[in-house]
């Protein structure tokens, strides 16, 4: 049986669902590109990136931002970010899959996964305050909520028997 939306809130959490998976499907292609990416190159295409901007705003925030996050990679962190891509990709596409053909075990999966991931981002935030992540977390905070719901709401209905 495959995921049916009847509600705003179903389409709300489908939606959600498929944004997760979209991302799921990034992060598998960022973590393969980052095995061909050399940390020399990466900090080149950053310095190549914003040097125009800072040329203008010596202090612009996110130019300096970016440019200093490159300047300290090592082939060791790439190797660690792109394993860390991949592996989290990859949980997340196939727990959307199984959530959209109704595999109640995913739904669990993809709360407890995302609850990691919103303590880990949290952890993050303390350190470097970011609007992105903080929406990212208040993204993943909506998605829980939403997956809870409707969990809960087909978990009801397959124990009536009108699944």
């Amino acid at each position: 049986m495959v995921f049916r939306a009847t509600s705003g809130l179903d389409k709300a959490f489908e939606v959600g669902i498929l944004l997760k998976g979209l991302d799921g499907l990034l992060e598998v292609a960022g973590g393969i590109l980052l095995f061909f990416i050399k940390p020399e190159s990466l900090n080149h295409l950053a310095t190549t990136l914003t040097q125009h901007e800072l040329a203008e705003d010596p202090r612009d925030f996110l130019a300096v931002h970016i440019l200093h996050s490159t300047q300290h990679l090592s082939a060791g962190s790439l190797v660690f970010a792109a394993l860390y891509l991949l592996s989290h990709g990859l949980v997340k596409i196939v727990l959307v899959r199984e959530i959209l053909h109704n595999r109640f075990w995913a739904y669990m999966g993809l709360i407890y996964l995302t609850i990691g991931f919103m303590i880990y981002q949290i952890y993050r935030f303390s350190y470097a305050q970011s609007i992105g992540l903080a929406l990212l977390t208040a993204f993943d905070g909506v998605i829980v909520y939403l997956t809870i719901v409707e969990y809960r709401k087909r978990k009801n209905h397959q124990g009536t028997g009108s699944a």
